[in-house]
């Protein structure tokens, strides 16, 4: 189409064009020849362009396609959120990594039985954290509320409880300085009571075993304040069947300071029960009759007795002084010497009760008939009264020839009579 237009006023950036109708039309001066001034014609020829319109359009539809597929398709991912471990007394959660998709960040913060606990510092590089000072075998409930540019997105709730006293699985050791053979016996303890052993310190970490505070590991321990014991913590958790203090096996703490508390386990309680019984057989007070070191001294052995079924154990003293002296009359009679007079000791040792002699004088007093044993009580009355009770030890000594003679005849006597 081609027009033709009369030039009325050009300026710098715009010129004036006139229809034959009179119209006006603004047009561009720089797309006009250069010697164009006003007054002159020009011929303008319009047409249209399609192959320009669908290019444009081309690039239209795939600049919206690449939006949408940018910002319209992939959204920001709910946080997932998992128990890693659990104690008596704290939780460690931890969670994927967060998906922001296309949106930007604003805050990751942590719930705890539907109140917040607070933020996570660095949302996009930690991924667990630990929550302590909770309450022995009680139950919680967490969740992740992420915030973005996109939303706000929340996580699934998680309940977890925390362990008993006697739930031991949550222990997690990491080792130091230990000879191998340690080792190897400390784990095979922890998977007797349920625990692990990693081999870096990590936020799960419970306890850290060592013999000695060196190494990288041990500082890290140390930093994340983590209790530093000896081997011998995990031997007395398996012994008493719950988790034991850890202030007695510190590395610098005094053995003698440890407290073993309840034992539980049915061979624990027996040794329990046993040193108990036994501690209190000690401190019970004893019925026995106590001797004096002197008497200690001298073999708890069965006094001999004079004549056959004899009652030893239970006899005065005189009447033993006079058994005795009855034993010298036979010796002198067969020609023998005097035996030397009893000991003091040895005397009041014959005069205490032992368990043979009364054994002895029990058979001899069940077998002998109720007879028998009147005549034998008359005949100690007799000889009581022959010979005073009180008479001193270095009697024997003054004793005639023929009053031991007659003494003599009167204990053979006696010997003869007695039934055997």
């Amino acid at each position: 189409m081609l027009v033709s237009l009369t030039v009325g006023k050009v300026d710098a950036g715009v010129a004036v064009l006139l229809t034959q109708d009179n119209r006006l039309i603004e047009f561009p001066s720089v797309l006009l020849p250069n010697n164009i001034s006003s007054g002159s014609i020009v011929d303008i020829t319009v047409s249209r362009n399609h192959a320009a319109e669908a290019a444009s359009a081309s690039a239209f539809q795939s600049l919206q396609k690449r939006i949408l597929n940018t910002y319209g398709v992939k959204a920001p991912s709910p946080p997932i959120l998992r128990l890693r471990n659990a104690t008596q007394t704290s939780l460690v959660l931890e969670w994927d990594p967060i998906d922001l998709a296309t949106a930007s960040l604003k805050s990751l913060s942590l719930y705890r039985n539907g109140s917040k606990a607070g933020s996570i510092p660095r949302p996009l590089e930690t991924r667990s954290t630990k929550i302590s000072g909770l309450a022995i075998h009680s139950e919680y409930s967490f969740h992740l509320v992420l915030r973005t540019t996109a939303g706000t997105y929340q996580s699934e709730k998680l309940t977890c409880r925390t362990h008993k006293m006697t739930d031991l699985s949550g222990i997690t050791v990491t080792t130091g300085v230990l000879d191998p053979q340690q080792k190897e016996a400390l784990g095979a303890a922890l998977d007797r009571i349920g625990g692990k052993m990693i081999d870096s310190v990590r936020i799960d970490t419970t306890h850290f075993v060592c013999t000695e505070g060196r190494g990288a590991q041990w500082e890290k321990a140390v930093e994340m304040n983590i209790p530093v014991v000896v081997p011998e913590w995990v031997d007395a958790c398996e012994t008493e069947g719950t988790i034991a203090g850890v202030r007695g096996y510190y590395l610098n703490a005094d053995p003698k300071a440890r407290q073993l508390g309840v034992i539980h386990g049915s061979s624990h309680q027996r040794t329990t029960s046993t040193l108990s019984s036994a501690t209190a057989h000690q401190r019970r007070p004893s019925t026995q009759p106590q001797r004096s070191p002197a008497q200690e001294q001298v073999p708890e052995e069965p006094p001999l007795t004079p004549f056959p079924g004899g009652e030893t154990s239970s006899q005065p003293q005189a009447q033993a002084q006079t058994q005795a002296k009855e034993v010298e009359s036979q010796d002198e009679e067969d020609g023998l010497p005097p035996p030397p007079p009893p000991h003091k000791d040895e005397a009041e040792d014959v005069n205490e009760p032992t368990l043979n002699g009364e054994a002895e004088a029990s058979e001899v007093k069940n077998e002998e008939p109720e007879a028998e044993a009147a005549e034998e009580s008359n005949k100690e009355t007799e000889k009581e009264q022959t010979l005073p009770q009180h008479r001193p030890e270095d009697d024997s000594e003054s004793v005639t020839p023929e009053d031991a003679k007659g003494k003599g005849k009167e204990a053979e006597g006696d010997f003869n009579e007695v039934p055997l």
